[in-house]
């Protein structure tokens, strides 16, 4: 970094991108502050698409011109074309801002840098973070980076497993991991525009696949990857009848199942994807992208993850794994095939571990 106090605003400003979280999509998200004297007197972040970019918000809440000296610390490179909103390089120049620090460049192959070049050709001292803080920045945004940078959704997959590598709960329990490890889960899934398990897990489970927070629930599309049509028939499926109905997707395989089949799910009121072609998971996740979605979070039983890993469909893996359990062979195969590169993350959950990174 430039320095510890830009350091410190920069922090700030990244506390600041994250109020954004899950909200965003398909813009990044991004925080701001203005900074007078080394003190703060203005901040702002981007809440959602469409709405000021969090220069632009930091800009209003200041409610003057900045003062002579003043600093702009943002996490992303400020935007330097014309979309849903005007750029903020000009903003910036309007304002008379004469310093902008920037967490970390913008990874759209067709902007990457030019906001930073702009700037600095209107004589506006530009500095860029490095290191652990720059790190922080560009990571924050890693399924806007990925939709940049491949042009393509971005695959998660969720396990939780015991120290035997059991991913389903002994009779009895009905979590494997504890309850940090489960409020870690329901962070992802409110980041992720959607969720998306197997039918398997459906009749199994009956899970609703929502976000459950303290500031409450959220629910992203819900998409059930059901083959041959195991569900239909199955009213009772908290997919198919909550409160969230609309948002569930249900993903056939026309050849694999009977017009009966797929007449249910439509008369149930629900969304289908029928794919008649080609490879089943790989049409499933080219809907994906076509649709926009930046990322899937999967949260697959045996079957469909030893599906996902044998295609190399697996962008990114969090793997939550309990301390102690009951040896289940059904589960070890499969489990066997995850590899994630070097330098995962690795962090305790009370007594339970994450490791999360691509996976290779």
């Amino acid at each position: 970094m430039p320095g510890d106090a830009d350091e410190t605003h920069l922090l700030r400003a990244l506390a600041l991108a994250r109020k954004g979280w899950g909200d965003t999509h398909p813009n990044p998200m991004v925080g701001a502050v203005i900074v007078e004297g080394g003190k703060i007197v203005a901040e702002g972040f981007h809440a959602r698409a469409g709405t000021p970019h969090a220069e632009v918000v930091a800009l209003q809440a200041l409610g003057r011109r900045p003062l002579a000296g003043a600093t702009l610390y943002v996490t992303l490179e400020p935007c330097s074309s014309y979309g849903r909103t005007p750029p903020c390089v000009q903003a910036i120049l309007d304002a008379g801002l004469r310093r902008v620090v920037v967490g970390t460049v913008d990874p759209n192959p067709l902007h990457a840098g030019k906001g930073i070049e702009l700037l600095r050709a209107a004589d506006v001292d530009v500095k860029l973070a490095f290191g652990l803080v720059e790190m922080a920045c560009r990571e924050l945004n890693f399924l806007f980076n990925h939709w940049m940078i491949q042009r393509r959704t971005l695959v998660a997959m969720k396990v939780a497993r015991d120290a035997t590598g059991r991913t389903v709960p002994v009779p009895g329990q009905r979590f494997i991991t504890g309850e940090l490890a489960r409020a870690d889960m329901m962070q992802w899934r409110r980041l992720f525009p959607v969720i998306a398990i197997g039918a398997g897990t459906a009749l199994a489970d009956n899970p609703q696949l929502t976000a459950r927070l303290p500031e409450g629930m959220f629910a992203p599309v819900r998409l059930l990857l059901d083959r041959s049509g195991r569900t239909a028939g199955q009213g009772h499926l908290q997919l198919f009848s909550d409160s969230y109905q609309s948002q569930t997707l249900v993903a056939l395989d026309v050849r694999q199942t009977s017009p009966e089949q797929r007449a249910w799910f439509k008369g149930q009121g629900l969304q289908t994807l029928e794919i008649s072609s080609g490879d089943f998971l790989k049409q499933v996740f080219q809907h994906a992208t076509d649709s926009g979605w930046l990322g899937v979070f999967v949260e697959p039983g045996p079957a469909l993850g030893d599906a996902l890993l044998a295609a190399r469909l697996i962008n990114r893996a969090w793997i939550y794994t309990a301390p102690s359990g009951r040896a289940d062979p059904a589960s070890q195969p499969w489990l066997d095939k995850l590899s994630i590169v070097p330098g995962a993350a690795v962090v305790n959950l009370g007594e339970d571990t994450l490791i999360s990174g691509s996976w290779k």
